[in-house]
């Protein structure tokens, strides 16, 4: 349970790095950034947490916004599996979880 938990935090941890990375060159590359690599490399990185958000989310929602929210949601999902773990290490001794 606590390798799966581990695993979890770490796709969660690189996911919501990705898309604050995403975010970053967003705010820095302005509009050419869809000719720039690294933010397309990073755009793949992001790709399934954005298919997930867009599937979510409503239609009101913007394409452009779709990224902010698949942080919310990598956010979210973060705090609730620390949140699982620290349960989870408490429960079978603080010992065990090193």
């Amino acid at each position: 349970m606590l390798l799966f938990l581990n695993i979890s935090q770490l796709i969660l941890y690189i996911g919501g790095l990705s898309l604050m990375g995403l975010g970053l060159l967003y705010v820095l590359t302005g509009e050419g950034r869809h000719t720039n690599l690294f933010y397309q490399l990073i755009e793949m990185l992001c790709k399934p947490w954005t298919m997930l958000a867009r599937l979510i989310s409503p239609k009101q929602i913007l394409d452009r916004q779709i990224p902010f929210v698949a942080f919310c949601i990598v956010g979210v999902l973060y705090i609730t599996v620390t949140l699982a773990k620290i349960e989870h290490c408490v429960s079978i001794g603080i010992e065990a979880c090193q």
